[in-house]
């Protein structure tokens, strides 16, 4: 197994030149797993999260992934690709939940009549379908983006879905729970896990706030430039 390193090899480069990526095999001298790492209570092992210290680990320069001073370049590189992948597997986690939701309330009753007759669960399958359309559309205009021009002139699109898409997905999540009631929050259903992964997504390749200012940024600039009638 390897790990991917990222640390300054020249203080005195330009901001965005004096870090480097290198590989790191797990079983070199130095590399200690301390501790997994559970997510908001559900643990991923041996497949999430760990604490891991690097002491004195040497590696090979070879080892630099393409070469030194372009780690922040490998890393910028894969977050926009990488991004739309999150945003695309949440997509499917949300149809799964749909599913679950709509064989829910058409099985099952409440006041004398199917929970699918009910106008609140109604509104909500409703909102549903709308949210994860909306998602699917902008993660397939973003994806058409950057095929067609690059990441770089995608990333306002980019930060929109990585804003969207984990928040629309978890509101999806949130209104089948409440179909469910108490079967929604234990191991019974998938719901509370898919729940805590989209809290989660949030935070994951940079938190959404960041992602929000980049797009009121690029809002303001282009509004600047634009020019004026």
């Amino acid at each position: 197994m390897l790990l991917f390193a990222v640390g300054k090899t020249d203080e005195n480069a330009s901001a965005y030149k004096q870090q480097s990526m290198l590989l790191v095999p797990m079983d070199a001298p130095g590399v200690t797993v301390k501790r997994a790492l559970s997510v908001m209570g559900y643990d991923d092992a041996p497949h999430g999260h760990a604490e891991v210290q690097l002491k004195n680990v040497r590696v090979p320069a070879s080892n630099i992934i393409l070469g030194e001073g372009r780690g922040f370049e490998v890393a910028q590189g894969r977050l926009g690709p990488g991004r739309i992948h999150h945003c695309m597997r949440a997509i499917g986690s949300a149809e799964r939940v749909m599913d679950a939701m709509l064989a829910r309330v058409t099985t099952r009753t409440a006041f004398g009549k199917p929970l699918a007759q009910q106008g609140t669960i109604q509104a909500d399958i409703a909102a549903s379908r709308i949210d994860i359309e909306a998602a699917r559309l902008l993660v397939l205009a973003c994806a058409a983006q950057v095929h067609a021009y690059g990441g770089r002139a995608a990333r306002k699109s980019v930060a929109i879905i990585k804003v969207f898409v984990p928040s629309a997905v978890h509101r999806v999540c949130d209104r089948a729970v409440q179909a469910f009631g108490a079967a929604g929050l234990c191991q019974d259903t998938p719901l509370a896990a898919l729940m805590a992964g989209m809290r989660s997504l949030r935070l994951a390749d940079g938190p959404d706030a960041v992602h929000a200012r980049t797009v009121a940024l690029l809002e303001l600039k282009e509004f600047m430039t634009a020019p004026k009638l």
